[in-house]
């Protein structure tokens, strides 16, 4: 791993974000690419999207609809272990985002006049779950947890078809997350992956007698012509987020063991080659023991090829830094979408985080945690913007509507300061449409 030195150094947040590792991720360049795919799938619909799933993906599914039985054939063939597994993550998701529902207020502004705000679950919502390098039932939890509990009353779930599988799951997405969906209750599973997924979602389709309605919102990660596709669909939908290389920020001082923090920065080097690791530290000592660790660690992992090319690339490094304090300023700068606290009182420091997508305390919280049982969603905003966005959650599938309800009375009461900013806005009609209630019935 290279190494950044900001040791003695006093740099503005500007300084900060442009110097620190970040891995190329050109949405934009994508979108060439993307484009003519989302058109094809809008044109085309599901006959579209069978050619699309065969030229990407190597195979062309049965039905683009996953037949129930199919869907229950996986879950009877699921591992008991995996499926015990799967259903400790489900209560503790469940657990920890039923905590996040919200409730409508009232608030009595006037005699007679309220504003009420409330959370009005999104109608129907398309959750995206990856299916390249690794299997992600995982994602399946964390996208369609929030969703239903959000009380959404339509939701659908794409993945991409994989040809290595065989017999009744021919065609169809993997089978654990498959298995995943029959556990959850989601009966709606399409194989169809990419940006023409993404597509699929937003214009809707047939197939057969099988209708996909549009959605007026897409969750979860996935490549970069996922991201593409949904910057490009913004608007026609809505998205959580445009998901980028997943990252960890690692801070920490002589306290830490250099062997967790290792297995910690691989961890997340695991997923892909432009998988960004960042150690932040002011110890010169632990510095040192991490990069043997790494390399030691590195080569003896399952993906060692994958993990190497991401901890040798430009997205990642250890970062000097003078004390904590400095190191927090690079930490909430750089905005990492998992953060790991490992110092001296911990809790204390992760207080003073600001930005991050999760914050995971201490040497027994590694973001493996958060990935898969601790209840927290890891769907998480990457690239930095965990300065300005957050997690998947239940409030990702809420609306705030504000209800505006006005006596006569309480209009009154507060009409001549409607009319007064009516006309310093030069906009005398917004005025004279509060008056006009006031006019006798013979001079309407």
């Amino acid at each position: 791993m290279q190494r950044l030195d900001l040791r003695g150094r006093s740099l503005s947040l500007r300084e900060l974000r442009e110097g620190l590792p970040r891995a190329q991720f050109d949405v934009d360049a994508a979108l060439y690419s993307v484009e003519p795919i989302c058109a094809e799938v809008r044109a085309g619909g599901g006959d579209a999207l069978r050619d699309l799933a065969e030229r990407y993906d190597g195979v062309c599914p049965p039905r683009l609809r996953v037949p129930d039985e199919t869907l229950q054939v996986a879950l009877g063939a699921l591992d008991p272990d995996v499926r015990a597994a799967l259903e400790i993550s489900i209560a503790r998701a469940r657990m920890v985002h039923r905590d996040q529902a919200r409730r409508d207020t009232t608030t009595t502004v006037s005699d007679g006049g309220t504003v009420t705000e409330r959370w009005i679950p999104v109608d129907r919502v398309g959750l995206y779950v990856p299916g390249g390098r690794a299997v992600y039932p995982s994602s399946v939890v964390m996208n369609v947890v929030p969703a239903q509990i959000a009380g959404v009353g339509s939701l659908a779930v794409a993945s991409p078809p994989q040809k290595e599988n065989t017999g009744a799951l021919a065609g169809y997405p993997h089978p654990t997350v498959l298995a995943a969906c029959a556990l959850l209750g989601v009966d709606e599973v399409y194989a169809m992956g990419g940006a023409q997924a993404i597509a699929g979602f937003a214009y809707g389709f047939t197939d057969g007698a099988d209708v996909c309605e549009p959605v007026s919102l897409v969750t979860g990660p996935g490549n970069i012509y996922v991201a593409a596709a949904k910057r490009l669909l913004k608007g026609r939908i809505g998205i959580d987020a445009e998901a980028g290389p997943t990252e960890i920020a690692v801070l920490a001082d002589a306290s830490a063991d250099p062997e967790l923090v290792a297995a910690d920065l691989i961890s997340q080097a695991e997923h892909d080659p432009l998988a960004a690791s960042v150690l932040v530290t002011d110890s010169p000592e632990l510095a040192d023991a991490v990069s043997l660790a790494v390399e030691r660690r590195a080569a003896a992992t399952k993906h060692s090829e994958r993990v190497c090319e991401a901890l040798r690339g430009p997205q990642s490094a250890i970062v000097l830094v003078d004390d904590i304090e400095q190191g927090l300023a690079v930490v909430n700068a750089y905005a990492a979408e998992h953060l790991e606290v490992m110092t001296r009182d911990a809790a204390s420091v992760a207080a003073q985080v600001r930005n991050a997508g999760a914050i995971f305390v201490g040497s027994f919280a590694p973001v493996s945690l958060g990935d898969y049982a601790a209840g927290s969603n890891h769907v998480l905003p990457t690239g930095g913007c965990a300065c300005h966005s957050s997690g998947l959650s239940v409030q990702s599938f809420l609306r705030g509507v504000h209800v505006v309800d006005y006596t006569e009375a309480a209009l009154a009461e507060v009409a001549p300061y409607v009319v007064t900013l009516a006309q310093a806005e030069d906009l005398p009609a917004h005025g004279e449409a509060v008056t006009a209630r006031f006019e006798s019935v013979g001079e309407r």
